[in-house]
């Protein structure tokens, strides 16, 4: 089985072809194929390839599924003895891949 660990948005994922994966927002359209270069690890059944820090010549491959938001966090603002109160409301922006190949 083969893996590898990705580093997309400054956070690292472990992989396999095949995944489906949400991770922050990456900009493109639905059905676009993106590449990511940062790779740290990589595993193909025999052999374990560690990168110092990075792994040259290595890519993995996805595709966007969807582009969606998050769970609506919200954020509330309260001074004491002064009636002062704000609610308010954030969603991440969020995008849906699929890893196509490692």
């Amino acid at each position: 089985m083969k893996y590898a660990v990705v580093k997309i948005s400054g956070k690292q994922y472990l992989v396999t072809s095949g995944q489906s994966l949400i991770v922050d927002r990456i900009p493109g359209k639905e059905k676009d194929k993106v590449s990511f270069k940062e790779i740290l690890l990589a595993f193909d059944g025999d052999k374990v390839e560690l990168g110092k820090p990075l792994l040259k010549g290595a890519v993995v491959q996805a595709e966007i599924v969807a582009q969606t938001k998050g769970e609506k966090i919200r954020v509330s603002k309260f001074k004491s003895k002064s009636r002062y109160r704000r609610v308010t409301g954030h969603r991440q922006l969020k995008t849906k891949l699929k890893i196509v190949k490692i």
